[in-house]
């Protein structure tokens, strides 16, 4: 769990204080009026009240022809990352990427489609920002270029290719609902799990480290 103090509007986490503006962690002082925050909440905070939100989005991948369960996962995730205050980016199609906007839209948040083709009609209907880039499969590499990490739901080659670039690029790829066995990507359970793994990935904390009370590295 976080602390946030009421006087200062600082967050806190095992008797460390945040620094919005590094994303680092330092000693802070004891705290006497603070309320506790849990990971979706502290998430929350930092785009909302922190002065400094990750302007990157988050990027959710996933194929066109979705199973049920993948179907259901992306869809919490959208509205996970909505409730957050992190804004999503994905591919604009169907399948996993209309379920991710849909759950985004639902929860008042806001989806970036990037579209392979050249018309914006073909965006599903629940993409807030529509960008036809008109550059095929090429799009796969900017998505996992701008998004500060990824979240792949569900697999195919395309999802793939995306879960290997992010990778190559060093960036942090989150697994749920039949992602990708590849090494690199951390598979949680359900999206149950995905505040509090973004949440130790946000705030520069080692995963596992909000339940674990023990302090880790900062993440890149």
């Amino acid at each position: 769990m976080f602390e946030l103090d009421r006087d200062t509007n600082r967050l806190h986490h095992a008797g460390r204080l945040f620094d919005p503006a590094t994303r680092g962690w330092s000693a802070g002082p004891a705290l006497t009026r603070a309320d506790s925050l849990d990971p979706e909440q502290a998430l929350h905070w930092l785009q909302t009240r922190g002065g400094h939100p990750l302007r990157a989005p988050v990027g959710v991948i996933g194929p066109n022809e979705a199973t049920d369960a993948a179907l259901a996962a992306a869809r919490a995730t959208g509205a996970i990352l909505a409730r957050c205050g992190l804004t999503l980016l994905c591919g604009g199609r169907q399948g996993v990427m209309e379920a991710a906007c849909r759950g985004a839209a639902e929860a008042g948040g806001l989806s970036i489609a990037l579209l392979p083709g050249a018309d914006p009609a073909t965006a599903n209907p629940y993409a807030g920002i529509v960008l036809a880039s008109g550059i095929g499969e090429a799009r796969n590499a900017l998505i996992a270029q701008a998004s500060h990490c990824l979240i792949a739901v569900g697999d195919s080659y395309g999802t793939l290719s995306e879960v290997a670039l992010g990778l190559r690029l060093g960036k942090t790829v989150f697994g749920l609902a039949g992602a990708a066995m590849v090494e690199g990507v951390r598979h949680l359970a359900d999206p149950a799990a995905l505040p509090e793994a973004l949440a130790a990935h946000l705030f520069g904390l080692d995963a596992g480290v909000l339940q674990g009370g023990k302090w880790g590295k900062r993440l890149p």
